[in-house]
């Protein structure tokens, strides 16, 4: 049996749910999304997504037409609807259907379009042996282009860098700044473990500040690890005792290799694998 989708306060099946060639989601890229993860029927860090597509959306001058909770509800509407407990949930605001050109004026309604199914970004063997991941040649948007702490529709920077680990054989996209510092991974943000202090970038390196990061961040500090945000470079990087990737739907993923270069011991350390235990229980077992 398909899905059920919601559009625009309506949740049809999927075959039915359908969007106009002339919304400028489609055409331009226009809009906002957000990955939010549910587990045992409740749905983890949603205040925190909502408050983060929102302020996308306002970064954009893009009104969405509901409220916070309105849209917390519709949330909860699409997983009921597909009999989910354990769920990746999409949801799209789109500008919605206009003329053609890029005047956002000449569009009616946003859209809203949420998508509540399940996700696999990495095989859990992945998980027991870690990633390989490689530095590609397409940087990070800089922030006075397309700032990456908008998660917008417009996710060609990532998919170009997506493609080329692809084509280079690894599991991830690893993606520098304008300037040369490492800012994030394709669809992931960065940490590092070094002389017992994790380390990942500050936002002012270019990156989407992720839900997954700051809870990460947050079960560390509790650990009593040190944790900073700084500028790093590859070196920092090749030189690590322990690396790992971050997002909604990756959760914690070690990385043992960097453009060919082993990390620490080739195997996930120690500590990644103590926080991805305490992050899935928190997760799983509130805790």
């Amino acid at each position: 049996m398909g899905l059920k989708i919601y559009i625009n306060g309506q949740i049809v099946p999927q075959e039915e749910a359908k969007i106009s060639v002339f919304d400028h989601g489609l055409l331009y890229g226009d809009g906002v999304f957000e990955g939010i993860r549910a587990y045992n029927g409740k749905i983890f860090t949603l205040d925190e997504h909502l408050d983060r597509i929102y302020d996308s959306a306002t970064a954009i001058s893009l009104k969405i037409p509901i409220t916070k909770a309105e849209m917390a509800d519709a949330i909860k509407q699409t997983m009921k609807a597909n009999n989910l407990t354990d769920s990746y949930i999409r949801l799209v605001v789109t500008r919605g259907v206009g003329k053609l050109g890029l005047d956002p004026n000449k569009c009616a309604t946003p859209q809203i379009i949420i998508i509540a199914d399940t996700i696999e970004l990495y095989s859990k063997a992945l998980y027991e042996r870690g990633l390989d991941i490689v530095t590609v040649t397409t940087i990070r948007n800089h922030f006075s282009a397309l700032d990456p702490k908008i998660k917008s529709l417009n996710y060609l920077n990532n998919i170009l860098a997506k493609i080329e680990s692809i084509q280079a054989g690894a599991g991830e996209a690893l993606m520098l700044n304008k300037d040369g510092y490492v800012a994030e991974c394709a669809g992931d943000n960065i940490f590092v473990f070094k002389n017992n202090v994790l380390l990942t970038p500050p936002t002012s390196a270019g990156i989407l500040v992720g839900i997954t990061r700051n809870v990460v961040m947050k079960l560390a500090a509790e650990m009593g690890l040190q944790v900073k945000e700084e500028l790093m470079t590859r070196y920092d990087l090749y030189i690590a005792d322990e690396c790992f990737l971050t997002g909604t739907a990756a959760e914690i993923i070690p990385v043992v290799k960097i453009d060919g270069r082993t990390i620490g011991t080739g195997k996930p350390g120690k500590m990644t694998l103590d926080l991805l235990k305490r992050y899935r229980d928190l997760t799983r077992n509130g805790g």
